[in-house]
């Protein structure tokens, strides 16, 4: 007989049974479970103090124990513990961790690095354990319920997928296509770089923004593409972070498709991924943008798009849209 888990249906048949005054041999027939296991289920959520089982009890503690399960296997697999906190440290996030050990899931880690501070969330260590939470890639101090952002919540499976985007865009033959992100600043810092890159010249889009609130990230995108022509505003891509979610105000106002790349597929949006790795050499992780004049964000964008590129045939970037459009972006 293969095992799984109780059913609260199974649970509620069996609380009957008991009142029934029914044996453990006949409930065990009467589920079609072994005798221990039924044993076992009684003996686990019937505690002397309550006197009484309750399914409804019982099943919530199952799930609890189920959810948690993953993590008390890190608690006590010191080979497994070592293993997952060596490759956090290599930059290996709880995703890459689980799919390529196959022995634990990626709940079970982010469950094991947050359980190690204080349910107040004020960051104050259990004694003897080392905090993880500087090398997930987000780095927040607490975590967020999921699917909770800031303050709302959004149905993102009803998100425009990248699926749903015409092909062409994917082949990089026809300028009017973008993509575009946030680049944070330190940890407790909202403001950040906004950069928006154009598919097939590689023309970038650098901006700062005062907060990390949708209204900011669209007042930027608006300000930096509203002046291009219409037929050079074909197609976004973006990623599923809560600033982006004002894409039908875009849409709107910019006459512009949105797309969001799955989540977890940062190379979805490659172009814009590379991109951000070339400011970062100007603006390494950490850097607070507070203390960066726009003055020098301009000249950082200045530099990219008039750096040769070998994908151009050593053009530069502000080359190739000139030609492919006769539309000076910088004069």
């Amino acid at each position: 007989m293969n095992y799984h888990h109780f059913s609260v249906e199974e649970r509620e048949k069996l609380q009957e049974l008991l009142w029934q005054k029914s044996s453990i041999r006949h409930i065990a027939r009467v589920l079609d479970r072994s005798p221990s296991s039924v044993s076992r289920e009684i003996k686990r959520n019937n505690p002397p103090h309550r006197h009484r089982y309750t399914p409804r009890v019982a099943h919530a503690r199952a799930l609890l124990y189920r959810k948690r399960r993953g993590r008390m296997k890190l608690e006590k697999d010191a080979v497994l513990r070592a293993h997952v906190i060596s490759h956090l440290k290599l930059g290996w996030s709880p995703e890459q961790i689980a799919h390529t050990s196959n022995l634990i899931s990626h709940e079970a880690i982010y469950q094991y690095i947050y359980a190690q501070v204080y349910q107040e969330g004020y960051g104050y260590l259990k004694p003897g354990r080392e905090d993880l939470r500087p090398y997930l890639a987000r780095r927040k101090k607490r975590r967020m319920r999921k699917g909770l952002r800031m303050s709302y919540r959004i149905d993102k499976g009803q998100l425009p997928s990248i699926d749903m985007r015409p092909k062409e865009v994917e082949r990089r033959k026809s300028i009017g296509h973008w993509e575009d992100d946030s680049i944070v600043s330190s940890l407790t810092n909202p403001v950040r770089l906004r950069t928006t890159n154009e598919r097939m010249s590689g023309v970038v889009f650098i901006a700062k923004t005062r907060d990390r609130t949708m209204a900011e990230a669209n007042r930027i995108t608006k300000e930096r593409m509203g002046s291009l022509p219409h037929h050079l505003r074909k197609t976004l891509t973006r990623d599923r972070g809560a600033e982006n979610m004002g894409y039908k105000a875009l849409e709107k106002e910019l006459g512009i498709r949105c797309f969001f790349a799955h989540a977890y597929h940062s190379w979805e949006r490659g172009s814009n991924e590379n991109t951000n790795g070339l400011i970062r050499r100007f603006f390494p992780k950490g850097t607070d943008f507070r203390a960066i004049s726009d003055e020098e964000i301009q000249r950082v964008e200045y530099l990219l798009n008039t750096r040769p590129r070998k994908r151009l045939g050593w053009k530069t970037p502000y080359q190739v849209f000139y030609e492919k459009t006769g539309v000076a972006l910088r004069v």
